[in-house]
């Protein structure tokens, strides 16, 4: 099935694209990674007053959504670019505290809406991530999900620009019982949506390198083997494309698992190819490539491993029968 966007919806990519290309990320993503949140502050609230956290929050409560097709999109490109920050977890939050009682919702989401106020969750027993840098913790704890009152020392990632922090225990209770399947959904939408960005940036990036190393006289790029490289991982990305614009479509969480799954193992493929075909220099933490690397590596298992993913679309489908 071949979804196209409409002219509305590739006019706001087209905008973030721009918006991204001139904020230099990959300084912003060495920052954050130092700790150093300044840039990337302002960075996020630029995304912010493009509408995109809006996309998440009803709009009862100052936002523009729910609208996960825009949303998705406005991921891909996040992803394209690399931008650091708990992303994923500010529209997870969102779709938990939509889940609130209406006071709790009020107070708390329209900041989200707006960019004024970033978020993180840590599942049960897990870690946050970006607790240095949230103001808003939300833990997923056994009697429902709490507001934690602080956070312990930054671990460190295989993604340095993702800081993982365990949070506080305890706190006012804002969602009373367990966190809803529906939550799961957006967090899992929104991270295959920025592996994809991922995986397409990765690829484009290896296809100019190719183009320009030589080996005995000619570009590598015209290498039969390093074209079928490339091929696989171009299959690979625009075959997921497709599930996680239908996934945003129907919402169903085995449709988004599946999304995440194909998209998440397309943009881990595609980095290793762009490993290798970098060869030694891929290598490096200072050449650019390695920011995309090892988001795509990170990316891959955060809210729930491919292997999670493939057992609740198999689970969903013996369900029908």
């Amino acid at each position: 099935m071949r979804f196209l966007l409409d002219p509305e919806q590739r006019d706001f990519a087209a905008s973030l694209n721009a918006l991204l290309t001139a904020a230099d990320t990959p300084a912003v993503i060495r920052d954050w990674s130092r700790g150093d949140h300044a840039s990337g502050r302002t960075l996020w609230s630029r995304v912010a007053e493009a509408g995109m956290f809006a996309l998440a929050v009803p709009e009862a409560y100052e936002g523009l959504g729910p609208r996960p097709v825009e949303l998705a999109v406005a991921f891909v490109e996040l992803g394209r670019h690399a931008v650091p920050g708990p992303l994923v977890e500010t529209v997870t939050a969102a779709a938990l505290l939509t889940g609130a009682d209406p006071a709790t919702a009020k107070r708390l989401l329209p900041a989200l809406a707006s960019g004024e106020t970033m978020a993180t969750v840590a599942p049960e027993g897990g870690y946050a991530l970006d607790g240095d840098a949230a103001a808003l913790r939300l833990s997923w704890e056994p009697d429902g999900i709490r507001l934690s009152p602080g956070h312990g020392p930054v671990r460190p990632s295989l993604d340095p620009a993702r800081r993982l922090t365990p949070l506080t225990p305890g706190g006012e209770l804002l969602v009373l019982g367990p966190p809803t399947e529906q939550a799961l959904t957006w967090a899992r939408l929104a991270t295959a949506a920025q592996a994809l960005g991922v995986g397409l940036a990765l690829l484009d990036r290896t296809v100019g390198y190719v183009k320009q190393r030589t080996q005995f006289g000619v570009p590598v790029g015209s290498f039969q083997a390093v074209k079928h490289r490339l091929a696989d991982a171009k299959t690979a990305l625009e075959f997921a494309r497709p599930l996680l614009f239908g996934a945003a479509l129907t919402m169903r969480p085995a449709d988004v698992a599946a999304a995440k799954a194909a998209a998440c193992e397309a943009a881990y493929a595609t980095a290793r190819t762009a490993l290798q075909l970098h060869g030694a220099i891929g290598y490096t933490a200072e050449y650019g490539l390695s920011l995309w690397l090892t988001k795509a590596r990170a990316l891959r298992t955060a809210w729930g491993d491919p292997e999670a993913c493939r057992a609740l679309v198999v689970s969903a489908g013996d369900r029908r029968w």
